[in-house]
């Protein structure tokens, strides 16, 4: 039998597979078996309260959806009290989303949960920072390191920054995140899209623009996993159209730790199961004992054109 377990961000983990921030909660486990996990992320949570984005929030388009749920949240105190005692009943370590709007808000909130229960922190600074005007934090080095060093201060646990692939350069806002204290990179959130209606010639979301998720999305990222963990020391957890164990071996062959399982989870509620099956099954056709083997194991040939490579190794 494959040894699946994984070391990541200062947490070990029984194995690589796990859910995908706000594509989870803890009435899934109707339906599937949590404490089968890697880890529990929850879904992304802000100190205000927040009702979310105007209807309609998703649309289903070829090789994917989008969604524009605009993080609804019930706010600090519902979470403590309510969700938090919940998810200690299941047995892999939890994993808390948290988003705010500037950098000292971040700061404050990963304060805030730092309790007993909580095993890592996943700071989603692919939301938006009124600070810059709206951009995300994770779209420029600069941002991204200035906001992991306000959290970094705030927390002893392992903090994860969740990244945007919407930025021209993942190895320098992964390299900055590095520089300021993250503990692993999880590569990436969704990509700004949209979509029209054709019979009413509205957009098919009510915000106009959403986020892209799905199958569609897993070859750019899987090119940004992969150019992430050539640039930094820290693990990289790999989500972005994972369907199959398959999926989940590519991303770790190119450079994934780990890996999240998102929009699969509303097709099939089983599907991270089946991706913990699957890759103990993918390991043992192939004679390899740890799926951790697999993390990097890409085969490639050095080009000899230098301007074709995207990327450095790190030294």
């Amino acid at each position: 039998m494959t040894d699946l377990s994984v070391r990541v961000g200062g947490l070990t983990l029984k194995n690589p597979v796990m859910p995908a921030s706000g594509t989870f909660a803890e009435g899934l486990a109707l339906a599937a078996d949590l404490d089968r996990l890697g880890a529990l992320v929850t879904k992304t949570i802000t100190r205000e309260l927040r009702t979310g984005n105007p209807l309609p929030r998703v649309a289903e388009v070829p090789g994917g959806m989008l969604n524009a749920i605009g993080i609804p949240s019930k706010g600090i105190p519902y979470f403590l009290s309510h969700i938090l005692p919940e998810m200690r009943r299941f047995a892999p370590p939890l994993v808390v989303s948290i988003s705010a709007p500037t950098a000292e808000g971040f700061a404050s909130l990963a304060a805030e949960v730092s309790v007993p229960g909580v095993a890592a922190i996943e700071a989603n600074i692919s939301c938006p920072n009124i600070e810059e005007d709206g951009r995300a934090f994770a779209m420029r080095a600069d941002s991204t390191e200035a906001v992991m060093r306000r959290i970094r201060a705030a927390t002893a646990l392992p903090v994860w920054a969740k990244l945007t692939p919407n930025t021209g350069d993942i190895p320098e806002v992964s390299r900055a995140a590095e520089a300021a204290g993250a503990d692993a990179l999880v590569v990436a959130n969704t990509i700004l899209a949209m979509s029209v209606d054709l019979n009413t010639f509205k957009p098919r979301l009510g915000n106009v623009m959403g986020g892209l998720s799905g199958p569609a999305i897993k070859p750019i990222v899987l090119r940004q996993v992969y150019q992430a963990a050539r640039s930094v020391r820290i693990p990289v957890i790999g989500c972005g159209g994972i369907s199959t164990a398959e999926d989940a071996a590519e991303y770790m062959v190119a450079g994934a730790t780990a890996v999240q399982v998102g929009t699969a989870t509303f097709v099939q509620p089983g599907a991270m199961e089946a991706v913990i099956d699957g890759l103990d099954r993918f390991c043992a056709a192939r004679g390899i004992a740890r799926v951790a083997a697999l993390t990097g194991a890409i085969s490639r040939e050095e080009t000899d054109e230098a301007e074709l490579e995207w990327t450095e190794p790190v030294a």
